[in-house]
């Protein structure tokens, strides 16, 4: 008989499928079936890729531990995604796999459902011949009212019979009775209690009734028709689903050109032909507004899965989903592995947003992964935005997608105008230390006068970037990492960005003795502290990760500023994207260019879209709006671009610029970093690698090694190299084998396919 032999994926980094055998005494696991394996000294829950396969030629088994799930806990879908994204990103099956799993499912997870005691009233029937106090006479039935005894009793009586179903005993303490009365009622015969599971619900945790307050993006009352834009739009969309084929859709509409009606219309449409709906959002912040308006629409069949929410909240809705009880999904970015079967439609709102990329293990870029899961699915996949990414637009362009534009908003309203601020010129005129413009401060009189909102933009927290000594210059520098640390006023520490070191800041220079010690720079605190000083009376609300670390804090501040309660919101890039206030007339942008000095070759696509999408944020409503741009390069192509709203213009420039300097997305690119104890083992590492890729027959150009611009995180120091070319797989490939003859340095080695960021 042939051996019982399975393929699994374990949660490993780098490690690849492991082959056990299955004990006679276990069932054969199916594929997507969780089992616990021995791995070196422990053992570890994994997933099955393959079920009966060969064993290996060589080498002793060992054997599976146990067999978690009798079926299929990942549907086969989702299997063979997460499959495709360890291969494509060149990452381990068990990284991927676990990926695609709620919460706790490692320890297999029947202790995760929440169980609550409930106590149900017997019907009249339960209770006949029942005898309290130890009476043993034989059928002999009591009249119910006997069995009451006391106020206490006839109360809780009178809450359990008008609801048959049960009342958690939680709910009763809270009506006043307590669990010593339903242990006497139980007692007597009257009432039983049992646990029942009861699914957490993630509304609860986003914003409550509050959600429904705002909308997003434009868009439009149910019923109400279409711009013409808009029906252009949808009959193709409309088409496409029809077809019940798979195709890409770029939906390209400026801000407020109404893409969020869009979605809805085109979920409706796939939900009554039976099939169902999957959406994603970049980021946490963005998925109140949207599940609102599709949970307003649809009802209690929409869920959200995130990382935002409770563990159990995240391991109920994922069972919901995977017993068939939802339609419609939204989420971040791993929501792409949701188990929703029967899936007709894959929404990717704002695709262009960074967000989308994994930066851990398996880094995979959201977008792209849902395009792939479109095409195993067979659904229409629309990638929408105001500014789409070079590779969709590229992809557009050659004819791979299907691209349809909205160039109007709603309701004929104008966009914004946008004026550039030279703050070389307010240097001059006012000083160095100038952080906020006389246009800037000027219009935001003009709109608390008349009762209007603004909002200011600065895409740097903190209070200021650079501690330093008035003596000799030194800077205060994160012990662990190569970077300085910024100062945040309001906890009265320096912390480091990249590892959260923090510390106070010393009475003195710690390399000279100093006593001078001065700040420079600034973030979203201290442009705060200014408008507050500035305007005493305003109600002033700042937004970044240090004042929304608190579960729910975002969308209270969202939903304030719907509620008009928010005079000016002062944020990072959290405030720029799908966020609709018709009240808000005014956005002003201070350090526009800030992320243009990033040795980035994204660095003017990243500016260009933060800057369009803030400056879309004005002017919503009925009050024509306005942004106020300050920068330091006002004839840099981007900030022009974005200052006209005028994509087309900044992809012609930015498109030749990538492909004059062979730059994705003309080319494929692999950023390899390689981590060391010193940077000279990090760089002899790298450069071993850089050898064996080569020998390997990358069929690409090899750049470096050299030191990462950031050559020190959390005290690893890091060399990276760079392959470019068209053959992705031969890349991987190369890598893979130059890691495989130095296995040594396989966890010392990040592969990042596609890399959104190149420091």
């Amino acid at each position: 008989m042939a051996a019982r032999c399975v393929s699994v994926g374990v949660p490993v980094p780098g490690l690849g499928r492991l082959t056990y055998r299955v004990p006679e005494s276990l069932p054969l696991p199916v594929r997507g079936a969780r089992v616990t394996v021995p791995l070196g000294t422990r053992a570890v829950t994994g997933c099955v890729i393959e079920a009966a396969v060969a064993p290996p030629d060589s080498g002793t088994l060992k054997d599976i531990i146990e067999v978690i799930d009798t079926d299929a806990f990942l549907p086969e879908t989702v299997v063979a995604l997460a499959l495709w994204v360890a291969e494509y990103y060149a990452a381990g099956p068990g990284d991927a796999l676990l990926n695609a799993m709620p919460p706790r499912a490692r320890t297999g997870d029947a202790s995760a459902f929440r169980r609550v005691p409930v106590a149900q009233w017997k019907t009249e029937m339960e209770p006949e011949g029942s005898s309290p106090r130890g009476d043993t006479r034989a059928n002999a039935p009591l009249p119910r009212k006997t069995l009451l005894r006391g106020d206490k009793q006839r109360v809780a009586a009178d809450l359990l019979q008008q609801t048959p179903e049960g009342v958690p005993l939680s709910a009763l303490r809270r009506s006043g009775v307590s669990l010593a009365t339903v242990r006497s009622l139980e007692r007597a015969g009257l009432v039983t209690i049992h646990d029942e599971i009861v699914e957490r619900d993630p509304f609860e945790a986003v914003g409550g009734a509050d959600r429904t307050q705002w909308t997003l993006d434009g868009t439009t009352p149910e019923g109400r028709e279409l711009t013409p834009e808009q029906a252009h739009a949808y009959r193709h969309l409309e088409e496409a689903v029809i077809t019940g084929l798979f195709r890409t859709m770029l939906l390209q509409g400026v801000t407020g050109s109404g893409k969020t009606e869009l979605y809805l219309r085109l979920a409706d449409l796939v939900l009554r032909r039976g099939r169902r709906v999957l959406v994603l959002v970049p980021e946490i912040a963005l998925t109140p507004a949207l599940a609102g308006l599709f949970r307003a629409r649809f009802g209690r069949r929409v869920t959200i899965q995130h990382s935002g929410l409770s563990d159990g909240e995240r391991h109920d809705q994922w069972h919901r989903i995977r017993r068939g009880e939802v339609d419609v999904v939204i989420g971040t970015r791993s929501a792409v592995f949701a188990p929703l079967d029967r899936v007709g439609l894959i929404i990717v709102d704002e695709e262009h947003d960074h967000a989308y990329k994994q930066e851990d293990a398996p880094r995979y870029q959201g977008r792209d992964v849902a395009v792939v899961r479109g095409r195993m699915e067979g659904a229409v996949v629309v990638l929408g935005s105001a500014t789409p990414s070079l590779e969709s637009a590229a992809n557009a362009a050659a004819g791979r997608y299907d691209h349809l534009t909205l160039t109007q908003r709603v309701w004929n309203k104008p966009l914004a105008e946008v004026r550039l601020v030279d703050m070389r010129q307010e240097f001059a005129a006012h000083g160095a230390d100038v952080m906020i413009s006389q246009a800037l401060w000027d219009a935001l009189e003009l709109r608390l006068s008349r009762g209007e909102q603004s909002m200011i933009l600065l895409n740097r927290r903190g209070f200021a970037t650079v501690v330093f000594c008035r003596q000799c210059a030194a800077t205060m520098e994160c012990p662990h990492c190569s970077v300085t640390l910024t100062y945040h006023r309001t906890a009265r520490k320096v912390r480091c960005h990249y590892c959260n070191y923090a510390s106070g800041i010393p009475k003195a220079c710690g390399t000279c003795g100093g006593e001078f010690l001065e700040q420079s720079g600034f973030g979203t605190e201290r442009v705060e502290a200014d408008v507050r000083a500035r305007f005493p009376g305003a109600r002033i609300v700042r937004v970044d990760r240090d004042t929304i670390r608190r579960r729910g804090a975002i969308a209270k501040v969202l939903t304030a500023v719907a509620k008009g309660e928010v005079d000016i919101l002062v944020g990072t890039q959290m405030i720029a994207k799908g966020h609709d206030f018709p009240s808000v007339t005014l956005v002003g942008v201070v350090s526009a260019d800030v992320g243009l000095g990033v040795a980035d070759f994204r660095a003017a696509e990243r500016t260009f879209q933060l800057l369009t999408q803030v400056v879309g944020r004005a002017g919503r409503g009925d009050i024509p709006g306005e942004a106020i741009v300050q920068t330091l390069y006002p004839d840099h192509y981007s900030v022009k671009a974005a200052a006209a709203q005028d994509y087309a213009a900044f992809y012609a420039q930015e498109i030749d610029f990538r492909t004059r300097m062979r730059y994705p997305p003309t080319i494929g690119l692999i950023n390899v970093v390689v981590r060391g104890t010193s940077l000279g083992k990090a760089l002899d590492d790298a450069n071993a690698l850089v050898t064996l890729t080569r020998q390997a027959g990358a069929r690409a150009t090899v750049l470096g090694p050299a030191p990462a611009p950031l050559s020190k995180i959390k005290d690893e120091y890091r060399a990276q190299f760079f392959l470019k070319g068209a053959h992705r797989r031969a890349m991987r490939d190369a890598i893979e084998h130059a890691l495989d003859q130095r296995p040594d340095l396989r966890r010392k080695t990040v592969v990042d396919v596609d890399p959104y960021s190149t420091s």
